[in-house]
């Protein structure tokens, strides 16, 4: 009887032994019997890309529901079907060219579309190759609503085919677009006038004070048109790419890139879905927004949260673009990378991220400028802008609001904020490499 429980023992340490191996074995025998080896991350790859697939769709073509403001309210659709592509282009709206017929692209380079036709913009609308705008179309050919997505502000093209016209550039700021005379082709701007307490005109007149490439989503939180030394408040449109790691998306650091897609799709596009932020809720710093419910924005049929995380999927996949061959001098850049670690750049715009890990939000005065666009925002400060892909949006300047035109001022200004003293050598190498990025 001794004998019998050690030997039972032995036995069930065998048994399991056995079944571990053939468990071991089976996984690559089924494999090899269906022809394919086994990779458990497939699935997580799988996953990867049909979120791409799906945050792209989003991205250019989603209106979350918002016709129902630029059509049933603001009647944009009415001003569309007059406008010509010539006057379309000019505003700063670009076509994809993917989206065209190839007899349709060899009549453009030939100079044979007429682009003063308004019936040439509906084809264009028809075949869904205006970036960023959405109509649909009555059996006669009426245009009957008119609706917008991300790519209108955050997308733009490579001009391949000719000024406005080629293959698109998702997450690169639109710099050309001019918003604020886009919206006031609008017949009824009366809905924005209630919202914001004044009348048409006011409305009108701050929409012409934009100018190309701007946009003031904060306009419809605080009512503040213009900064005290009278220029508008409208700030630069932002690029959408390089954001994978960033912490705060914002000029001002409102939120994460999902906060601030959840924010615009609701707020400033009027798509159709929830959204809440109780910051909004502050009716001296947000009047606007308080009175008009935006810290808490609720519909029976959501169509923006379930889209939220593959768009955000797809903008964290956008890398910067690199800069262009011959865009930059090389060896200067080479000096000027040593330049950006000594004066301490390094410190805030931490390489590969040029920006902070982390809370990566300073106060105006830690940068040396003025606290108007900070103050606008819940946290009062100014985020470390990532620097990758500067090049691509240097139209209408650097900062937040342009107040820079080109890279040897922003060095300029930080050469005097924080007294670093640099040659004009060090100054020329320091924006080379900037330039490299």
């Amino acid at each position: 009887m001794p004998i019998r429980r050690p030997l039972l023992l032995l036995v069930q340490a065998a048994l399991l032994c056995c079944a571990v191996l053939l468990l071991a074995v089976d996984v690559p025998v089924l494999a090899q019997r269906t022809g394919e080896s086994y990779r458990p991350v497939d699935t997580i790859a799988a996953h990867a890309r049909s979120m791409v697939n799906e945050g792209r769709q989003t991205f250019r073509y989603e209106t979350f529901g918002d016709q129902a403001f630029w059509t049933g309210t603001l009647q944009i659709h009415k001003a569309l079907a007059t406008v010509s592509p010539r006057t379309a282009l000019a505003v700063g709206l670009k076509v994809d060219s993917d989206a065209l017929p190839q007899d349709v692209l060899h009549a453009i380079r030939r100079g044979r579309v007429n682009l003063d036709d308004p019936a040439v913009t509906a084809a264009l609308l028809k075949l869904n190759a205006v970036v960023g705008v959405q109509g649909t179309f009555a059996p006669d050919g009426r245009l009957t609503t008119a609706a917008i997505s991300c790519a209108l502000c955050h997308s733009t093209v490579d001009n391949s085919v000719a000024p406005g016209i080629g293959k698109r550039l998702d997450g690169w700021a639109n710099r050309d677009l001019d918003v604020g005379t886009i919206i006031n082709l609008a017949p009824d701007l009366s809905a924005v006038a209630s919202l914001l307490g004044v009348d048409e005109p006011t409305v009108r007149t701050v929409l012409k004070s934009w100018g190309p490439g701007r946009f003031d989503a904060e306009l419809f939180l605080d009512g503040k048109a213009f900064r005290p030394d009278g220029k508008a408040a409208a700030v630069l449109i932002p690029p959408a790419f390089g954001l994978a790691g960033v912490n705060l998306h914002t000029y001002t650091g409102w939120g994460s890139v999902t906060y601030w897609n959840a924010f615009v799709a609701n707020l400033e596009m009027h798509g159709q879905g929830n959204f809440h932020d109780a910051r909004l809720n502050d009716p001296a710093k947000f009047p606007v927004a308080a009175r008009a419910g935006f810290a808490d924005v609720k519909n029976d049929v959501d169509l923006i949260t379930p889209k939220l995380a593959a768009l955000e999927f797809y903008q964290l996949a956008m890398p910067a673009p690199p800069p262009p061959t011959g865009s930059f001098n090389a060896a200067a850049a080479q000096r000027g990378k040593l330049v950006f670690s000594s004066a301490g750049c390094a410190n805030c715009h931490v390489p590969p991220l040029y920006t902070e890990p982390g809370h990566n939000l300073h106060t105006p005065d830690e940068i040396g400028i003025d606290g108007f666009q900070a103050e606008r925002s819940p946290e009062g400060g100014y985020r470390t802008t990532p620097l990758k892909g500067l090049w691509s949006h240097a139209k209408g300047g650097f900062y937040h609001d342009g107040r820079f035109a080109t890279l040897d001022d922003v060095v300029n200004h930080y050469d005097g904020t924080f007294s670093l003293h640099l040659s004009a050598s060090e100054k020329a190498d320091l924006v080379q490499y900037l330039k490299s990025l």
